[in-house]
């Protein structure tokens, strides 16, 4: 079982982990998220109730191409490069060279599993600068 670890922060933090990284100030965990949505939005639309019996289809049938997914699933054959252009983006498929021109999509995983803090990074931020602090307590 291969199961990917996705996150949700904003554009800004986002940007601002991966400037901190390519500084050599932030080294990631083994256990951060590898792929990031900006929105809880966005996360459900790639993860669609939809999209993910697409993914399941996939992963069970192991299509020779495009072209037979299309006719598995029912999905027009445009729509369906798009979602899985999308998806491909995200990690989530990728796709194998198969016979002639044809391109076979691959599920990377089995599940996904996503943290969602209810309060922004940035308003814990500047909650713990406000607070007093208290003795032999670092605020971070």
């Amino acid at each position: 079982m291969k199961t990917l670890k996705v996150g949700i922060a904003s554009y800004e933090e986002f940007k601002a982990r991966t400037m901190a990284i390519a500084r050599g100030e932030l080294k990631p965990a083994p256990d951060d998220p590898k792929v990031w949505f900006t929105s809880i939005e966005s996360l459900a639309k790639v993860l669609s109730d939809k999209n993910r019996e697409l993914l399941a289809l996939i992963s069970e049938s192991n299509p020779a191409s495009m072209q037979e997914l299309a006719e598995k699933s029912g999905r027009a054959l445009s729509n369906l490069s798009r979602t899985l252009k999308t998806m491909e983006r995200y990690g989530l498929v990728q796709f194998d060279k198969g016979a002639g021109r044809a391109r076979m999509p691959r599920v990377m995983y089995t599940d996904i599993v996503f943290g969602l803090p209810l309060r922004s990074r940035r308003s814990l931020t500047r909650q713990a600068k406000r607070a007093p602090a208290k003795r032999g307590v670092a605020v971070r």
